[in-house]
This record gives structure tokens, C-alpha cells and sequence, in this order.
């Protein structure tokens, strides 16, 4: 990408441009382009542009009522991954939390990005989750047989179906 951006710049230089006000600003795009963040991509490829924050997600989710979806794409911090193979996560909104899964499980994160920053895109939508699947969970994540063995009641859990995730790469 950052060679298709000098490349157009060098090809404005070398044509000439109509006044030196049009070069200045082209030249600004380049160094703000150069700034942006890399990411590790996971899934299908998403951007970093028109990001909800957590809390604007948390005030989606809180308008929704069970079997609601809606397309939105957020950012958040890692609270925790499945331990298993990665195949789940949960992000902070504050109060509550979301639970990630991967479409299709056609991909998973890594182990180790709890307390790290993410952009996720998919489907943000409410269900109920039974008992059944919250002791799983709660066994992917590595909590003690007494904390899986209280779990009586199932939960409404903000879940979502993400299809691409970005995690900042470290610097």
C-alpha cells in the first residue's frame, strides 16, 4: 500500500502539479497515510475507518432486544480468549461484555491478547445462552469445577459473529 502511495506521489511530482498549495496537501495525505497503525489481520480484511467505540457498541447493544442483528464494527480490549484453541473472546463494554466467535470458525486469535486492543466487524445481536454452553465456556476458559458447577441459570449474552479482526501490532 505505502508503495502505490509513493509511487502516485513521485508520478504528481514528476507531471507537475497545478499550484504548490494541491503538492502540499497530497504530501500531508502521504506522511498521515504512513502514520497509521499496522495491524495483525485475522479473517477477512477489514479496515480501521468508521470504528464504534465500546461505549457506543454498549448503547447498540442495550437497544436491542432478543434476536435483534445489526452489522457495526467496534472497538475494544481483550478480557479473555478461549485457552482451548482461541476459538472465542470477550470484550470489555464497561458494564457488561461482549462474546466473540469467529464466522464459521474459520479462523481463531491468539491465546495471548488479553488486555490488548481489537477492532472487530460482523454481527452484534442478543441471545440467550444455556446452561449447556456456559459451563463450556467456562471450562475453555480455565475456571475452578466450582465456579463451572454453579452455573444453574442460562444468560442473555451480547454476542457477536465477527467475519475480520485487527489487533495493533506492538511497536
Amino acid at each position: 500500500m505505502k508503495k502505490v502511495i509513493y509511487l502516485l506521489a513521485l508520478t504528481t511530482l514528476m507531471f507537475g502539479c497545478k499550484n504548490n498549495s494541491e503538492t502540499q496537501q497530497e504530501e500531508t495525505a502521504v506522511v498521515e497515510t504512513e502514520s497509521m497503525a499496522n495491524y495483525q489481520s485475522f479473517g477477512e480484511s477489514i479496515t480501521d475507518k468508521e470504528v464504534m467505540s465500546q461505549d457506543e457498541m454498549l448503547s447498540k447493544y442495550d437497544q436491542m432486544k432478543l434476536g435483534d442483528t445489526v452489522s457495526v464494527k467496534f472497538t475494544s480490549k481483550v478480557k479473555s480468549v478461549c485457552q482451548s484453541k482461541g476459538c472465542w473472546m470477550r470484550l470489555d463494554l464497561g458494564e457488561h461484555e461482549s462474546f466473540v466467535k469467529f464466522k464459521d470458525y474459520g479462523f481463531f486469535m491468539p491465546k495471548d491478547i488479553a488486555g490488548q486492543d481489537v477492532i472487530v466487524e460482523g454481527r452484534a445481536f442478543v441471545e440467550e445462552t444455556s446452561v449447556d454452553d456456559l459451563k463450556h465456556f467456562a471450562m475453555d476458559a480455565g475456571k475452578p469445577q466450582e465456579e463451572i458447577d454453579a452455573i444453574t441459570e442460562p444468560e442473555l449474552t451480547y454476542a457477536f459473529i465477527s467475519s475480520g479482526v485487527l489487533i495493533p501490532e506492538k511497536q
